[in-house]
Formats: C-alpha cells, sequence, structure tokens
C-alpha cells in the first residue's frame, strides 16, 4: 500500500513541478526551490535557491519520509542565505509538519513550508540590518546635532569660562598698553604725568602756600631796593 501512494504523490509533485523535480531512484527524488525575497530595485542577484531531497522509506506515509536540504551545483552565495549554515534550523522546524501529517502524502506540503521558513529567515535578517543602518544613521545624526548644538551650559562650566575670559581680557588691555608706551621706533615713551587742575591744587593745600611764596619774593626785592637807594 505504501508504494502505491508513493507512485501516487511522485506523479502529482512531478505536474506541479516539471522543471524542478530531478528522479535520482525509485524511491528518491530531488526537488528545486526558488525563494522568492524582496529586493532594492538596483539588486542585480539572482534570487536564492535550495534543493529539497527526498527518500521514501518503505512504509511512507505511515513513516516519515527522509530530507536533507542542499545547495544548487556553482549556485551564488546570497547575503542573507546560507544552506549549510541554516539547513539544521530549517529541518528542525519541518519536524513539526511532518508529525502532523503522518499518515498522509506530505512532500508538498514540506516544500512550501520550507519555502516559507526559508524566506522568512531571509526577511527576518533583512529586518535586523535594516534596524542596524538606522540605529548607525541615528547615531551619526545625534553626533552632528551634538556638535552643532554644543555641549549643556551648566553653572560649573559658565563660572570656568566667565574666569577665562575675564583673564583674556586683562591680558589684552595689558599688551595695549604696552604698545601705548612705544613709538614708531619701538623706543619706550616715558609716561606723562597728568596735569593737575586747579581745583586739585587747592584741593591739596598747594594755592595758598604757592601765594605765600611768592609775597615773600616781592618782600625780599623791596628791602633790596631800599637798600641799594
Amino acid at each position: 500500500m505504501g508504494l502505491e501512494e508513493q507512485q501516487e504523490e511522485r506523479e502529482v509533485l512531478e505536474s506541479i513541478f516539471p522543471d524542478e523535480i530531478t528522479d535520482i531512484s525509485e524511491n528518491e527524488f530531488r526537488v528545486l526551490i526558488v525563494l522568492d525575497v524582496e529586493r532594492h530595485e538596483d539588486d542585480e542577484t539572482e534570487q536564492p535557491e535550495l534543493l529539497l531531497q527526498v527518500t521514501y522509506p518503505e512504509a511512507y506515509p505511515d513513516e516519515a519520509p527522509r530530507l536533507d536540504i542542499q545547495s544548487p551545483p556553482n549556485a551564488p552565495k546570497y547575503p542573507h542565505f546560507d544552506v549549510q549554515e541554516d539547513k539544521e534550523q530549517l529541518l528542525q522546524n519541518l519536524y513539526p509538519i511532518i508529525e502532523e501529517s503522518m499518515g498522509m502524502a506530505m512532500i508538498f506540503t514540506i516544500i512550501s513550508t520550507l519555502k516559507e521558513l526559508a524566506e522568512q529567515l531571509i526577511l527576518d535578517r533583512q529586518k535586523v540590518e535594516e534596524l542596524e543602518r538606522e540605529t548607525e544613521a541615528q547615531k551619526v545624526e545625534e553626533e552632528e546635532n551634538r556638535k552643532f548644538h554644543g555641549s549643556a551650559v551648566t553653572r560649573e562650566s559658565f563660572m570656568a569660562w566667565r574666569a577665562k575670559f575675564k583673564q583674556e581680557l586683562e591680558e589684552e588691555e595689558r599688551i595695549r598698553q604696552e604698545e601705548a608706551l612705544v613709538d614708531s621706533k619701538g623706543r619706550k615713551i616715558a609716561k606723562e604725568e597728568p596735569r593737575i587742575t586747579g581745583r586739585q591744587l587747592w584741593e591739596r593745600g598747594l594755592v595758598g602756600k604757592i601765594d605765600e611764596d611768592e609775597g615773600d619774593d616781592e618782600v625780599e626785592q623791596m628791602e633790596k631796593l631800599k637798600v641799594e637807594a
């Protein structure tokens, strides 16, 4: 009974996959599965492919088929899918389907499920890669914004800036004053004493002294003239 069901299933599979199925022996064959994955418009890489090799045990479908996943000969390496690395994970995910389908023809279901599993695996990896790019782009944008807006001002940073600014102003003033005391030939100019106003003379008590000194001189001159006469 198992052999009859196997032959019937193979005939159905050959009608569905006329160009994808290849017989190896009476109870063994391969099916080429082409994955449909989303690609960018400028992405010219070919769609990833894999081979599902099926071997019927004598009691199939009451006994699970023996499965293997292989890479087609000379198949280019796809950036998000590697048959050798992903084979075990895909096969393990097929076991529940096999258990549910025991006693029935299940190869078409296995092929469809394997195709969906592989495409989802690629999609998940594409999403992770896209998220990493977005995260990296966000970090770059935040860094650029930080450079544009500068660091946040705190009391400590402001006080430090103020002290430095005041010191720079004092240094500029000192240099300006030194340059003002040098002539065009580089010689130092004697610092001119500021002129004292009449009010300052009076406040310092110098006005009366000057008047008295001048009065004494006049008296002495008058006495001298009398003696000479």
